[in-house]
């Protein structure tokens, strides 16, 4: 391997190296000092994020198999960032429940290979390094989802994503082969020119979406998503609903707006009913929820039916709104998800009941709470409006104004039940209300970038522009 090739393949060899190096630091390290594992991992990602903000030239491996662009290595930075503030939540947690079992070190190489499997996906140049990354990123989170091995709500969470994700891979697998037998290539540049619509590549199409669309928790590939994050560990239900969907949501975008581009006229009628239908069951199943993790879950069902909005105007315009809203939703839901880690971390309490009276004990974690729900409702001036109204713009712009105002209704369905949470802080009193009590350094570190993530994004345009700038570039 030539240096350039090294510095193509940055993300995951850098990745890669701090997973051995906490191999060895598993060895080496003393069993009365595993907690100074976490501290090593953090610090060690976190040099990593860094690092990734270092320039990259557009370039390809592997006979085009790898390639990696601007907004290819702004995604990745992207996904850094977020698994970077889960960690710095999930720490107190990893202290607390995998030091003593002598499990820290395996959370950190089962996330970490998840995030290169990722990183694979999204730079992949063809079908068979997309199903690659496809794979190794899903099957170490199946194993994370059950991590928690006393509590059976964890072992059924991981059985049941294990399988959806089988079944999902396979009928995803399924289409890819038939895309292969009727264009005759599974290389994404060549199929651009023999694309076409005859019954097989349709067909090959719609189970290829299919595969993609579990990961994203699209109507009706959602029925996984609520048992899994109710069961799973707060730390890697966020992982699910963020890192997982966000790197799903950009390969689907690229490969429609760029392989798939001259069937538009089939994908964004399908495009169309699935946003309509996962926005609506998104947000009127979370009516209903009590459990935190599962209200967030259908909350992220909800916001994947928003993202279509983007996705259906097949434009730069509407490629650049999926990348901005994708890193606003991910600190506005880390946000959220950090809020209840830290209340389950300390109390073990999940519902939104136990929620009543919150501000008045632990003010600071209320309003952070508070700042997350506005964003991922949309309320001005916070970062998660201009996400949205991004979105709309993007549609409204192809003809889509029915769409339009049907997401606005869902907007204002999703405002209700956000103030739920919000009314049982603020307003309602409770007789055993959540104790005051102060979290750690870095769940702190954590819940304030993303306050910091909301706030900065919400005034600061400039990001938005240099997005788009990266969305032209691909696109033409």
């Amino acid at each position: 391997m030539t240096w350039s090739n090294f510095l193509i393949l940055r993300h995951e060899v850098v990745l890669l190296l701090i997973i051995l190096a906490i191999l060895v630091a598993e060895i080496a390290i003393p069993s009365k000092k595993k907690g100074s594992i976490i501290h090593f991992g953090i610090f060690l990602f976190g040099i990593h994020t860094i690092v990734g903000f270092l320039p990259m030239e557009e370039n390809q491996l592997f006979g085009g198999m790898f390639r990696t662009h601007g907004l290819i290595h702004l995604v990745k930075n992207i996904l850094n960032i977020g698994v970077l503030i889960l960690l710095l939540q999930s720490a107190e947690w990893i202290q607390a429940k995998l030091t003593s079992e002598h499990k820290a070190s395996e959370f950190f190489i089962l996330l970490f290979a998840s995030l290169i499997g990722m990183y694979f996906m999204i730079s992949s140049g063809d079908f068979l390094m997309f199903y690659l990354g496809l794979e190794l990123s899903t099957l170490p989170v199946a194993a994370l989802a059950s991590y928690e091995i006393t509590k059976r709500a964890s072992s059924e969470a991981g059985i049941k994503l294990i399988l959806s994700s089988a079944l999902a891979s396979g009928i995803s697998l399924f289409g890819i082969s038939m895309i292969y037998a009727s264009s005759g290539s599974i290389y994404f540049a060549e199929l651009v020119d023999l694309i076409s619509s005859n019954h097989l590549m349709l067909m090959g199409v719609i189970l290829f979406f299919s595969g993609l669309a579990f990961k994203i928790s699209l109507v009706p590939f959602h029925f996984w998503t609520a048992d899994v994050y109710e069961g799973a560990p707060i730390s890697i239900a966020s992982y699910l609903s963020v890192i997982s969907k966000g790197s799903a949501v950009f390969i689907l975008t690229i490969l429609l707006f760029t392989v798939l581009k001259s069937l538009i006229d089939v994908w964004e009628n399908v495009i169309y009913a699935l946003a309509v239908a996962t926005m609506f069951i998104g947000n009127l199943f979370a009516l209903r929820q009590q459990n935190m993790k599962r209200f967030l879950a259908f909350s992220s069902i909800a916001q994947a039916g928003f993202i279509l909005l983007g996705i259906i105007s097949g434009t730069s315009m509407g490629l650049a709104t999926v990348v901005y809203f994708i890193l606003i939703y991910i600190f506005s839901n880390l946000a959220a998800f950090g809020v209840v880690q830290a209340i389950s971390g300390q109390t073990g309490k999940e519902n939104m009941s136990d929620y009543e009276g919150l501000y008045r004990s632990n003010p600071n974690l209320s309003l952070v709470m508070m700042l997350a729900l506005f964003s991922l409702a949309g309320i001005p001036p916070v970062a998660g409006f201009f996400g949205k109204f991004f979105l709309f713009t993007a549609a409204a712009s192809k003809g889509f104004y029915w769409l339009v105002f049907l997401a606005v209704v869902n907007v204002t369905i999703s405002l209700y039940y956000y103030l739920l949470v919000i009314r049982a802080m603020f307003l309602r009193k409770s007789d055993a209300p959540i104790p005051f009590f102060r979290s750690k350094l870095y769940m702190r570190l954590g819940l304030v970038i993303t306050v910091a993530g909301i706030a900065v994004l919400g005034i600061y345009s400039p990001v938005f522009d240099y997005i788009y700038e990266l969305s032209m570039n691909l696109m033409n």
